[in-house]
């Protein structure tokens, strides 16, 4: 008489066996997305005309009238503010994507394949980080052609772009904590507004702090926007002028950004995935 051994599978739908599989599956994610942003022409237009309607928009209306404290040149000045800009706000279409997938029943649907639940999350700010980086090419040339240089070197350059794209995942992170917890995209898309105007405007990203009201500028000078785009300029040899000299984020503006970006990753991340598990549960 023989024995039958169950033995059970090695893969059960909804569950995780390790970060080899979760970084597979969310790769995986990211290619579903990237597709369907091929598959429709106005995410990618809006993906690449809107930063060049920017960089023109602040450089020949706005250039004009805003002189830099100690000289320069304001255009300089301007990328890397709008560089900035444009990767915190590509967290409101991690916020919007992953709303749309939990009203349109995605994740049920994600939920009966053998795959790890936080997948949904990395592919979704994996896929925002290379749509950054589209972002990023397409505005640094439409900033070559209004007159930015960055003067410091290919190394240096490479190194301020991959200070905004770590900040742009960072970013994405609270984008998906933002959709899960409201789920609705229609409500979605008018609160990550409400917070993302004044964390960018509220910074030295488009104007620099000397002229902010004194009770104003410790926000604009340790804002993760500020930062970032101050560490920017330093790696770029834009002008990077700060109210206050002696400043910790006037002094040392890379390690300030990347100690921003991963403190709200590592707060972020975990409450992102702690309200997905909920809401796919």
């Amino acid at each position: 008489m023989s024995t039958v051994t169950a033995t059970a599978p090695p893969f059960l739908p909804g569950t995780e066996t390790g970060p080899r599989r979760l970084v597979r599956d969310g790769l995986l994610v990211a290619q579903r997305n990237l597709r369907h942003v091929l598959r429709v022409p106005e995410l990618l237009i809006q993906a690449t005309i809107q930063p060049v309607m920017f960089v023109l928009l602040f450089a020949f209306v706005f250039g004009g009238s805003i002189d830099m404290p100690g000289g320069g040149s304001y255009r300089a000045y301007l990328l890397a503010g709008i560089f900035t800009q444009i990767v915190a706000f590509g967290s409101a279409n991690t916020a919007m994507g992953i709303a749309e997938d939990l009203s349109k029943g995605v994740v049920d649907r994600f939920r009966s394949l053998p795959m790890a639940r936080s997948a949904l999350l990395l592919g979704r700010a994996a896929s925002h980080l290379v749509m950054n980086a589209l972002a990023l090419l397409v505005l640094a040339l439409s900033g070559l052609v209004v007159g930015w240089r960055a003067e410091e070197g290919m190394a240096r350059t490479l190194a301020a772009f991959g200070v905004l794209l770590f900040f742009g995942f960072a970013m994405s992170w609270v984008g998906a904590l933002t959709g899960i917890w409201l789920g609705r995209p229609e409500v979605v898309q008018a609160a990550t507004m409400t917070w993302l105007f004044p964390l960018t405007f509220l910074s030295n990203a488009f104007v620099p702090t000397q002229g902010m009201p004194s009770w104003l500028r410790p926000v604009a000078e340790w804002n993760p926007v500020s930062a970032t785009a101050a560490a920017c300029r330093e790696l770029f040899g834009n002008p990077n002028p700060f109210a206050r000299e002696g400043l910790f984020p006037a002094e040392h503006p890379v390690l300030t950004s990347l100690a921003w970006s991963a403190l709200v990753i590592a707060i972020a991340a975990p409450l992102a995935v702690r309200r997905y598990r909920r809401a796919a549960g």
